[in-house]
């Protein structure tokens, strides 16, 4: 019954905002179009379909707006205007009750607050759809007196979250399918895989174990790192639904007039947070997938000063060494005009056919990417670089990697940060020495050397038995010689056998001939 008074509500609000309009516009020519024109004559207000869209997502509440925050990444797939608009949503959602906040966080430490924490703010500082924040100093204990007076950052899952996440997302497969049948390009913007993907990312963030643990990782990663500050983990202190941090001080990115104020150096901010994100993209592997303002601070902390502070990594992308070769060589290509290479590195990565045509492959990507270079490369956006090639590869039915659209998502933040706090930026200078130095680990002399030191402990182990592994070849290739000798002999003794059979019956057989002619001739005679 909820459910079905869920989808009486999605109903009315699709008519609400008149996206009736754009749904009937798009759909397959039925009886389901005719009923939705006649519907869309009395559509209250009136709207651009991007706008009605990003409405109507707002009004159904903070599970379908941040599938809209999801779906406005795969710009591969939705028209630049939709996209925009999706790119507005924000995850503003009102907080849960400070009592039901409080009971969760003693449930999960199996402790009273005033056991853990000197004290601990009762107002969250921050809410979203899946959790909020509340700020807290700690008690040090036997185990850990460090702690004492220790500033953190409590964060804690709202309360049945799971079960009205699992509500929402039926409804969305539903409506998932219903898109794809109906709908002229419906199976070309895959609706079925995409709410697929938000299941995953939704899921991942409703785990804050996962949360603490990229973030343990993406901090050994930049370990003593003069650009990037990550939280600690008290991990004594964190569950599924609660986690405990270090409470990290700074200015959002966002504000650059309190920035300023402070004497950031807006410059070399941009230059350090694109030389970071494509450190963690090509020398780790591993990136904070979720860099969108409200989640990206600046140190003002004299000890820290400039220093960026990533915070909320529920969502992190991870890359093999294949993805990374992959578009180390498509930017370093692109940029110098080898779009043959381009399109050879389609066709290796077997995304591509391998019966497709290079030529016909190089010809588009030409087309494609060949407009850029009228600008000058500050004003090149390798986010949209990427994104054009995705499309370029979709004409030739190549199934993009779910990695690759949350990095081409990430990149587009990173870059929008970049120019928002320098507009002059060339995104291109400050990133192509980190792809280059990569190139060079995986292809150069120092990657060789690299390698070797990495197969090291495993050549220690096996150089000392090589003497005993080719004896023992030796002797097992001597015993199957002697085996094949035997056998061949043994096939050659009864060859022979057979052979002097057939001669000493050819023999018998010729002399007994000759003896009947001769008696024969002779009676005759």
């Amino acid at each position: 019954m909820r459910q079905f008074l869920r989808l009486l509500k999605i109903i009315f609000t699709i008519w609400r905002f008149g996206l009736l309009r754009i749904v009937r516009d798009s759909l397959k020519p039925g009886i389901v179009k005719l009923i939705l024109t006649a519907l869309s004559w009395v559509t209250p207000g009136s709207y651009t379909r991007g706008e009605s869209l990003r409405l109507a997502l707002e009004a159904l509440g903070p599970i379908f707006v941040k599938f809209g925050q999801v779906l406005s990444t795969r710009r591969d797939l939705l028209p630049t205007d939709i996209a925009d608009e999706l790119a507005k949503l924000q995850d503003q959602v009102p907080p849960f009750a400070e009592d039901k906040s409080i009971a969760l966080v003693e449930a999960s430490l199996g402790k009273k607050l005033s056991e853990v924490f000197i004290s601990f703010e009762r107002t969250p500082t921050a809410s979203a759809s899946v959790a909020q924040v509340h700020f807290a100093v700690l008690k040090g204990t036997e185990k850990y007196p460090e702690w004492e007076g220790k500033e953190v950052a409590v964060k804690v899952l709202r309360p049945g979250i799971l079960s009205i996440i699992e509500s929402d997302l039926a409804l969305l497969k539903i409506l998932a399918g219903l898109v794809e049948k109906l709908w002229r390009d419906g199976k070309r913007l895959k609706p079925k895989e995409n709410v697929e993907e938000f299941d995953t990312y939704l899921h991942d963030e409703l785990d804050l174990m996962r949360e603490a643990a990229n973030s343990s990782q993406l901090r050994r990663n930049f370990e003593g790192s003069t650009k990037l500050m990550i939280p600690e983990m008290y991990w004594d202190l964190c569950g599924l639904n609660v986690m405990v941090m270090e409470r990290m001080h700074g200015i959002p990115i966002s504000k650059l007039d309190q920035l300023q104020a402070a004497g950031i150096d807006l410059k070399k901010l941009a230059s350090d947070g694109v030389e970071i994100f494509f450190t963690q993209v090509f020398h780790d592997g591993f990136f904070h997938a979720d860099m969108h303002p409200g989640n990206i601070f600046v140190s003002v902390a004299p000890e820290t000063f400039g220093r960026y502070i990533a915070l909320d990594f529920g969502i992190v992308g991870a890359l093999s060494d294949v993805d990374k070769n992959y578009l180390a060589q498509n930017f370093l290509a692109f940029f110098n005009r080898d779009y043959r290479r381009v399109a050879e590195l389609h066709i290796e990565s077997g995304w591509v056919p391998k019966e497709t045509r290079v030529e016909e492959l190089e010809g588009s990507v030409r087309s494609v990417c060949e407009p850029y270079f009228d600008r000058p490369l500050k004003d090149i956006s390798l986010g949209l670089v990427l994104m054009r090639l995705f499309q370029v590869s979709r004409r030739f039915n190549v199934e993009i990697q779910p990695q690759l659209t949350l990095l081409q998502k990430t990149l587009l933040n990173v870059e929008g940060l970049g120019r928002q706090l320098d507009p002059d930026m060339d995104l291109w200078k400050t990133a192509k020495p980190v792809l280059e130095r990569w190139m060079d680990q995986q292809i150069g002399i120092r990657g060789f050397i690299d390698r070797i030191k990495d197969e090291a402990p495993q050549w220690s182990k096996l150089v000392p038995t090589i003497p005993r592994l080719v004896v023992k070849w030796l002797e097992s290739h001597q015993e199957t010689q002697n085996d094949v000798t035997q056998e061949l002999m043994f096939k050659l003794l009864i060859e022979q056998k057979q052979t002097r059979k057939l001669i000493w019956g050819t023999i018998l057989f010729f002399g007994g001939l000759f003896t009947g002619t001769l008696f024969t001739l002779t009676w005759l005679g």
